[in-house]
C-alpha cells in the first residue's frame, strides 16, 4: 500500500479470503484511480443518469488515465430487478468487458447493491469498486459485500455476497443530496447508535443541528464511526449467521412496509425508521426493553415520516413470512435492549406483533 493509502482514515473489513478497506476522506472522488487494480483492462462506472449529472464531474478526472465506460442504471426500487442486469451486461460484453474489467457502483443503495451484484455474476465474478453517493449508502449499503435485487415478494430476495475490492466515501457527496433523501440516510446512522454505539447516538441526539444543517465535523465523525461499526460487524460475521443480524433492526418491519407499498412510497431509510419504531415497541411489549422514550425520540427527531394511512396492519404482518430473515416459518426480530445493545428474537406471540405493527402505524 502507498503512503496516501495508508494515511487515509480507513477502516479494515476481513474476509476469511482476503482483507479489504473502507476510506472516509473528503476528495477521494477525484484520485479514485488509486484504488483501481494495476491489471485493469476496462472499468464500466455502473451510476444513473441523475447521479453522474450530480457527481460524474468530480469523479471523472479521477479516471484520466483508464479508458472507462458508463453504464447507466434506471433508477428507483422499483427497477431494482434482473432485467436492468441482463442489458447492462450485454453492453459491457458489447464494450470489450472481460475478466480483467472492473465494475464501480456510483450512487446510492439501490446502484451499490446492483452494481456489485453485476460484479458477482459478470463473468463469473469481477471485482468491484463500491463510491457510495448518498449517505444511506456510504453508512450502510457499500459496505459489507451484500449485493441483490427485488421481486415482488420480497426486497433483495436474489443477490449474492460479492465483497468489494474497496470502499470509497467522499463525505463531500452529502452536501447536494435533497433533503428528504440525506434524512432518509440519517435513519441508518441513528440505528447504527441504537444497535451498537452508545457516543454515536448521543452525537445524533445531542447534535442534531449540527447534524441536520450537514456540518462538515458532524457528517463526518457519524459516517466514520457507522463504517467502524459496519466494518466489525462484518468482519466478525460475513454472511450473516450471527452477529450481523443485529444490522438488521428495524428492516424486518421495514421491508414490509417497501413491499406492501411496491416500493413507490417510502425511501428505503424512512422505511428503517418506521420498522425501528415498529420493533421498539415490540421491545417494549415483550419485556426486553423498559423505557422506549429515548429511542423513539431519537428516531422522530429526524423526521417526519410519510405518512402511513391506508397501510393495514394485517397485510404489514402477512408480509413478515416472506422476509429473507424468516427461517422454518419463524419471523427473528432484532430488538434493543438497552441503547447500544439488541438481541434476536424469533418465536414471539403473532398478537404482540400485531400490537406493535398497530402501535407503530399510529
Amino acid at each position: 500500500m502507498n503512503a496516501i493509502l495508508a494515511s487515509m482514515p480507513s477502516f479494515s473489513v476481513k474476509m476469511p479470503e482476503r482483507e479489504y478497506l473502507a476510506h472516509v476522506e473528503r476528495g477521494l472522488l477525484g484520485r479514485i484511480q488509486e484504488f483501481v487494480p494495476a491489471k485493469t483492462s476496462r472499468i464500466f462506472v455502473v451510476t444513473t443518469e441523475d447521479v453522474w449529472n450530480h457527481q460524474g464531474a468530480a469523479l471523472a478526472p479521477g479516471l484520466s488515465e483508464t479508458t472507462f465506460t458508463k453504464i447507466l442504471l434506471p433508477g428507483g426500487e422499483p427497477n431494482k430487478r434482473l432485467a436492468p442486469l441482463e442489458t447492462a451486461a450485454e453492453e459491457m460484453i458489447a464494450q470489450g468487458g472481460d475478466r480483467q474489467s472492473v465494475v464501480i457502483g456510483f450512487g446510492g443503495g439501490i446502484v451499490t447493491d446492483m452494481a456489485g451484484f453485476l460484479a458477482a455474476i459478470f463473468m463469473r465474478g469481477i471485482p468491484v469498486i463500491q463510491v457510495p453517493t448518498t449517505l444511506l449508502a456510504q453508512v450502510d449499503a457499500a459496505v459489507g459485500g451484500k449485493t441483490g435485487v427485488n421481486l415482488s415478494n420480497g426486497k433483495n430476495l436474489v443477490g449474492s455476497f460479492h465483497q468489494p475490492a474497496a470502499v470509497v466515501i467522499d463525505p463531500v457527496t452529502v452536501d447536494t443530496l435533497p433533503e428528504r433523501e440525506y434524512r432518509a440516510g440519517l435513519y441508518e446512522v441513528v440505528k447504527h447508535g441504537i444497535i451498537a454505539s452508545v457516543p454515536l447516538f448521543r452525537l445524533m441526539v445531542d447534535q442534531r443541528d449540527a447534524v441536520l444543517a450537514r456540518g462538515p465535523e458532524a457528517v463526518d465523525e457519524m459516517i466514520a464511526e457507522s463504517v467502524r461499526i459496519k466494518a466489525a460487524v462484518v468482519s466478525a460475521d460475513e454472511r450473516e449467521g450471527g452477529l450481523r443480524r443485529i444490522l438488521n433492526f428495524g428492516h424486518t418491519f421495514g421491508h414490509a412496509l417497501e413491499a406492501e407499498t411496491k416500493y413507490e412510497r417510502f425511501l428505503h431509510g424512512e422505511a428503517v425508521a418506521w420498522g425501528m419504531r415498529a420493533a421498539t415497541h415490540l421491545a417494549a411489549m415483550v419485556g426486553m426493553l423498559e423505557d422506549p422514550s429515548e429511542i423513539l425520540s431519537a428516531v422522530e427527531a429526524y423526521g417526519p415520516i410519510p405518512l402511513l394511512d391506508g397501510i393495514s396492519a394485517e397485510a404489514l404482518q402477512g408480509r413478515l413470512t416472506a422476509d429473507k430473515k424468516t427461517v422454518h416459518g419463524k419471523v427473528h426480530f432484532v430488538l434493543p435492549t438497552a441503547i447500544g445493545t439488541v438481541e434476536v428474537r424469533s418465536g414471539i406471540d403473532p398478537a404482540l406483533v400485531r400490537a406493535a405493527i398497530e402501535k407503530a402505524l399510529g
